[in-house]
């Protein structure tokens, strides 16, 4: 009886050439690459001004999580194939009710905080069934609440407080039991110690001598990382996850086979509604004031940090911890251009730039993924 043919091992050239194009084609290779270019460079010419001393990390760090915390809901709903245009009013809208609830009519911050989610929220589950329903783009759909939602946003404290900045939040806020969870900060007494031995500089004069310059963790970067690691869980980790690159890819297709697609978009347009709405709870609480100019073009840097994380503009393909990269490019260059010296109008000519370049390369990975031409 003969014996059967040996089995021809792999091609390790082969194996090596789909590795690599598996690599490439990773939604966070973007994000990755910009990052490393960005901190080189600020590296080279940025890090004898402070940049990277404990303050300055905390500087660019809270910058970087404001962009991550609206990139999160923005990026899963672009993931799922739509877009929301409404992000920045939503968040002016939504610290302008807080002030609203509490300073106007009274109520404690808890439940003006809670009031404001559950109508935000709302707002963007009408957001997603008008897209549903009718069929219109969600870009239409959302830039009509865009203007909407910030007409009330400057109508209402005109007529109710003949003014367009309601302060007086953080005396309303002493006390609260829910304030803190976006208004304060954590681990204080971790970063007095490295102060004590000097691992972090303190204060030599005033009031606040012995005190360190850095007196804690924000609860802004705190929403940020607890956002990215849900969303990342969400969307790589669940059958839901599988649903919102379904929805976005091929959404007949995805129905064929049980997707709910349009609960699917309509959840991601209330995600996206909630994250605004942190945001705009947290600058509330750390500003102790609501401003009717409050989260302008934040749907745009939203969108800018999606796409720069490898997002197709076409839905069904990126990530969440790309947009959380992108975000962070943005904190990064924005705060080092002004460590570096450099003319800080420069920041917008930066993001034009390297959105243009995004959007190219997410187009060449786009292709090496369907094959086309």
């Amino acid at each position: 009886m003969s014996e059967a043919p040996p089995v021809p091992s792999a091609d390790e050239r082969i194996q090596s050439r789909s590795r690599f194009r598996e690599a490439l084609i990773r939604p966070e290779l973007g994000g990755i690459c910009g990052n490393i270019i960005v901190f080189a460079m600020f590296i080279l010419f940025a890090f004898d001004s402070g940049m990277f001393a404990p303050q300055g990390i905390m500087n660019w760090s809270i910058v970087s999580a404001q962009f991550m915390i609206i990139a999160v809901g923005a990026c899963l709903l672009m993931i799922a194939g739509e877009f929301d245009l409404s992000v920045g009013s939503m968040i002016g809208f939504a610290g302008m009710m807080i002030a609203i609830f509490t300073i106007t009519l009274g109520w404690p911050v808890w439940i003006a905080i809670l009031v404001t989610f559950v109508l935000t929220i709302s707002i963007g589950a009408l957001n997603g069934y008008i897209v549903v329903r009718t069929g219109l783009p969600s870009f239409i759909v959302t830039l009509a609440f865009l203007f909407i939602l910030r007409g009330f946003t400057i109508f209402l404290p005109q007529v109710i407080e003949r003014k367009t900045i309601i302060s007086g939040i953080s005396d309303a806020a002493e006390g609260d039991w829910l304030a803190p969870i976006f208004g304060g900060k954590i681990l204080r007494g971790l970063f007095q110690w490295f102060g004590d031995i000097g691992l972090i500089e303190t204060f030599s004069r005033g009031n606040r001598i012995g005190q360190p310059v850095v007196e804690g963790v924000p609860m802004l970067l705190v929403w940020a990382l607890v956002l990215i690691i849900f969303g990342h869980i969400l969307l790589t980790r669940t059958r839901f996850g599988n649903w919102i690159y379904a929805a976005g890819g091929d959404a007949q297709a995805a129905r064929y086979v049980g997707v709910p697609v349009n609960r699917v978009k309509i959840t991601m347009f209330m995600f996206s509604a909630f994250c605004a709405t942190v945001f705009a709870t947290i600058q509330v609480m750390e500003f102790g004031s609501a401003g009717a100019d409050r989260g302008l073009l934040k749907e745009f840097e939203a969108i800018i940090s999606v796409v720069i994380g490898g997002a197709l503009l076409t839905g069904g393909y990126g990530s969440v911890i790309g947009a959380a990269l992108g975000a962070l490019i943005f904190g990064v260059v924005q705060q080092g251009l002004f460590f570096a010296g450099v003319e800080s109008s420069l920041f917008r000519v930066f993001l034009g730039v390297i959105l243009l370049l995004a959007v190219i390369l997410n187009t060449y990975i786009r292709r090496m993924i369907t094959g086309e031409k």
